[in-house]
């Protein structure tokens, strides 16, 4: 039986720490470790941590902010563990997740994997519809935990693990935010780790906060993708254009008015078509006509978020060029 460790960094988030905390108490395999590491928040989770030291092996430590990437080496340091597991704060853990992860393990070793996010049927509605729109085929391509996406799969650090060996090897995590997970997905490709997606071992992802909130979050994915291509030339892919193409279409529309009224009721008609495919496909899987119609919302705020963040970094790194 591995020894787990479970790493957990959080920012100001007690409540959610005390959620996802609870849900680990459940777990039907119970070999593992945890360790809440509190990244300088003003707002600090210790008495929650406290109240689950006789249910649950954790550990708190607090330490001055250095951003949720280099928290988790701060973690992974202290970690008796033969295999080092990643979950964000506003995560839930099914009961089944580490025996599910231990069963795959042992049948087809990872040296590192990851594994999809899900929402739960009791979550709000906006927090169903972010969901969808993270996850889904029209809309981020599947690359986020998919059984079929696009290009090469990469682990998240919402749910990710990674073996000692990995750890030693690679120093973990080398930026402290923004795209640290692709980061350290593409060294770990690089050096020849055996990297994977396992769909059976999905969290429950509740994020958490407005429409404003997750517009400013998808806007720091797209400016963090063009980031990470100066970091590691080559890894930007097509798939990785598309919000930014997608929002310099929705822009164009008004202009194509005055250009030519045939292209512009054609491409009012494949929008509309867009925007159908995505409320029909969200309301099949969230089974809710509400977050259905959400989802259409969440979708292009998630699209254009990212695709205006996309371009902004491009065009920077053009201008810096010069």
């Amino acid at each position: 039986m591995r020894l787990y460790s479970v790493v957990i960094p959080v920012y100001n988030r007690p409540d959610e720490v005390r959620e996802l905390l609870d849900s680990l108490i459940y777990q039907t395999y119970s070999n593992f470790e945890v360790l809440i590491i509190e990244d300088g928040s003003a707002k600090r989770c210790e008495a929650g941590v406290a109240a689950f030291q006789d249910k649950l092996n954790v550990q708190y430590y607090f330490k001055e902010n250095t951003g949720q990437g280099f928290s988790r080496n701060y973690g992974f340091e202290r970690a008796k563990g033969d295999y080092f597991v990643v979950f964000d704060s506003d995560t839930l853990i099914p009961p089944d997740y580490f025996q599910t992860l231990e069963n795959q393990l042992n049948s087809t070793y990872l040296d590192a994997y990851g594994g999809p996010d899900a929402a739960r049927a009791d979550f709000s509605p906006l927090q169903r519809a972010i969901s969808y729109s993270m996850t889904s085929l029209f809309t981020t391509g599947g690359i986020r935990g998919q059984k079929q996406g696009v290009g090469t799969f990469q682990p998240r650090s919402y749910n990710m693990g990674i073996s000692r060996e990995v750890w030693e090897k690679t120093g973990g995590f080398a930026k402290r935010d923004m795209g640290e997970d692709i980061e350290l997905s593409t060294r770990m490709l690089q050096a020849g780790f055996r990297v994977g997606l396992i769909p059976a071992a999905f969290v429950y992802h509740k994020r958490r906060g407005t429409l404003r909130d997750f517009f400013r979050q998808v806007f720091s994915f797209g400016r963090t993708r063009i980031q990470l291509e100066a970091i590691n030339p080559g890894t930007l892919k097509l798939v990785h254009a598309f919000p930014a193409v997608f929002t310099l279409f929705l822009m164009s529309i008004p202009v194509q008015f005055f250009v030519s009224k045939m292209l512009f009721y054609l491409s009012l008609a494949l929008l509309t078509f867009y925007l159908l495919l995505i409320f029909f496909d969200a309301g099949r899987k969230t089974r809710s006509l509400f977050v259905a119609a959400l989802s259409i919302v969440t979708a292009l705020i998630q699209l254009t978020g990212y695709g205006l963040g996309f371009l902004r970094e491009w065009i920077v790194g053009r201008l810096n060029a010069l």
